[in-house]
């Protein structure tokens, strides 16, 4: 069996009038991510991290914002597409930690759904998504809440 890790990072600004996606599922708050696509900055780290495991590039090369296709695009398509991608070349997801840093809301009430959502996708067990959350202490724009942003680690395997 061969193992490699990935690792991804997204961040979106936060503005008012959009819906927040985060993790494959919407979560109440006044504000959402401004972006090309829904700005679920989870699964695009996540989407990064599995591309770059297997060395793959980036989710701009796969989905640049300059393509009217992915114009407020689901991001769990972009998932569900990069998923394909690795199992094309025989890869399946081992396991994924992740952590999202923003002030608010609290996201531990929201943290099984988006595991749950994020296992879907992959293919995989509840119990190899980890998602966690921390703030940024008021410090920087994600303390100002003016944006979030997530971290991704996954290691994937080939048999």
């Amino acid at each position: 069996m061969r193992v490699r890790t990935g690792f991804g990072y997204d961040s979106h600004r936060l503005v008012e009038g959009r819906p927040f996606m985060l993790g494959g599922i919407a979560i109440p708050h006044d504000k959402g991510g401004l972006g090309h696509s829904d700005a679920d900055v989870l699964l695009h780290a996540i989407c990064d991290a599995l591309l770059g495991a297997v060395a793959l590039g980036d989710i701009g090369l796969h989905f640049p914002d300059t393509d009217a296709a992915w114009k407020d695009a689901d991001s769990r398509k972009l998932l569900a597409h990069v998923v394909k991608l690795l199992r094309e070349k025989g890869w399946t997801v081992g396991n994924m930690d992740c952590t999202v840093v923003l002030e608010k809301p609290k996201l531990r009430p929201h943290v099984d759904a988006m595991r749950a959502a994020i296992a879907e996708l992959l293919g995989t067990d509840q119990d190899a998504v980890s998602v966690k959350a921390s703030t940024n202490e008021k410090m920087g724009f994600v303390g100002r809440e003016e944006g979030v942003c997530a971290y991704a680690i996954v290691l994937v395997e080939k048999h």
